[in-house]
């Protein structure tokens, strides 16, 4: 039974299609060495004391982050100076942390970067009215009992700060070196005098203090002037009755200093997740306060770390475009996935160009190799046609033909195939001229 004419020759196919496959899984191997792997499904924070600010403000993420599927883990700590610590070593286990502004300096290479402010983190200072006469100064702290917040905490660093530049240190004042809500009962009890909190308007401490009889805040009459000596803090007011209407709390305009609540994260940390971190960020801090408006936060701000790059983006653009419309798990592997097809693409776009012509070329090379035989043959003929018999070079000829009927090619190249015997004729008929019979 005759051979069925085929469309295609698959030896032919197989031929190219297996050296493109194998450069196609090179460039995609390629690629697979700079893809970012997955992000995790776990994301540690170091936050601060038990009760305090950053602990509430990382419940708050944890909600946000579990309806992407992250769970947060929330790691405690002595504040400011100990995250620090933690970011910096790297066998603790933590992916970012709450840092007070003008807490830390960035070290060489120590690979941390800020995602930028998050909301104002007032300092306040209150005392006893029957300890300390004034009250609008910090200088009038001088010789008191003075609770500076707790070792290692930014609170601690800051009052040490204001204190020093006032003259104030532990030879001349008792400086406590205690933080958290007990404060509040030890001012009732005489134990100290006046108490450092840093912390926004809603901490348990501070609005507890607020209400507290025979306890006051300071108003900083020197606040500008802290703000240019320390170029981290901003001055702050805050209004008569803004707290509570109805009982006048505060009862005048306070003058307040301020630095920023940031969060810093390892320069390693899956963008992905830093994406996620930004959008809670600004669910958890975007809401209008006392001190700021809607939207003020999270921004870019003036930090002593650089701002990372997927911060930078959020603030230009906002939400990643794909996570706009997608859920969390599908944006990121499309976005993992654009990183190997970039240079697919650039293996395949050419390989679809080039691979028809290199296949063509192969079915059309056995013909041209017959046809490289016929013209031999023809040019011997011309030459010498008396060198053979007319039998013999009907012979040389019908093994040409015979072979070239031989030759497997697919129905798309059969005018080559049926081109050839035509001129295998040719020849043929030149024979039967040029040769006696």
């Amino acid at each position: 039974m005759p051979e069925k004419p085929k469309l295609l020759s698959w030896r032919d196919i197989v031929f190219v299609a297996l050296p493109s496959l194998l450069l196609a899984i090179g460039a995609f191997w390629l690629a697979a060495q700079f893809i970012k792997p997955a992000p995790s499904e776990r994301l540690i924070v170091s936050t601060g004391g038990e009760g305090g600010a950053y602990q509430r403000f990382a419940a708050r993420y944890k909600d946000v982050l579990a309806r992407y599927e992250i769970t947060l883990e929330e790691k405690p700590s002595a504040g400011s100076d100990e995250n620090l610590a933690r970011l910096r070593n790297p066998d603790f286990a933590v992916d970012a942390a709450f840092i007070q502004g003008g807490a830390a300096r960035p070290a060489e290479e120590d690979g941390l970067v800020s995602l930028g402010d998050i909301y104002y983190e007032p300092l306040w200072i209150f005392y006893r009215e029957a300890a300390v006469h004034g009250g609008d100064k910090v200088l009038d702290l001088k010789g008191k009992r003075v609770a500076v917040g707790g070792a290692g905490s930014g609170t601690n660093n800051l009052a040490k700060e204001l204190l020093a530049a006032n003259g104030i240190d532990a030879k001349n004042t008792s400086l406590i070196a205690v933080g958290g809500l007990g404060l509040a009962e030890r001012l009732q009890k005489n134990e100290i005098d006046a108490v450092f909190v840093v912390g926004p308007t809603q901490s348990a401490l501070v609005w507890t203090l607020l209400y507290t009889p025979g306890v006051r805040l300071m108003s900083l009459t020197h606040a500008e002037a802290y703000t240019r000596r320390f170029p981290y803090l901003a001055r702050l007011v805050l209004p008569r009755g803004a707290i509570d209407l109805t009982q006048d709390i505060p009862p005048r305009d306070i003058q307040l200093v301020s630095p920023m609540a940031s969060l810093l994260v390892r320069e390693d940390t899956h963008p992905a997740l830093l994406d996620l971190l930004m959008q809670a960020a600004s669910e958890v801090h975007g809401a209008p306060g006392v001190f700021q408006k809607p939207g003020e936060f999270p921004r870019a701000g003036h930090g002593e770390f650089p701002l990372s790059k997927e911060a930078e983006r959020y603030y230009k653009s906002g939400k990643p475009f794909l996570q706009r419309y997608l859920p969390f798990w599908a944006a990121t592997l499309i976005d993992r996935m654009v990183v190997m097809l970039v240079p697919l693409l650039a293996v395949l776009i050419p390989l679809f160009k080039f691979a028809p012509q290199i296949y063509g070329w192969r079915v059309r090379s056995r013909i041209y190799r017959r046809y490289g035989e016929l013209k031999f043959l023809e040019n011997e003929i011309n030459e010498n046609p008396g060198r053979h018999s007319r039998t013999e070079w009907i012979e040389k000829l019908d093994a040409i033909e015979a072979d070239a009927s031989r030759i497997r090619t697919p129905l798309t190249f059969s005018d080559m195939l049926y081109t050839l015997r035509g001129h295998i004729d040719l020849v043929r008929d030149m024979i039967l001229r040029r040769t006696p019979g």
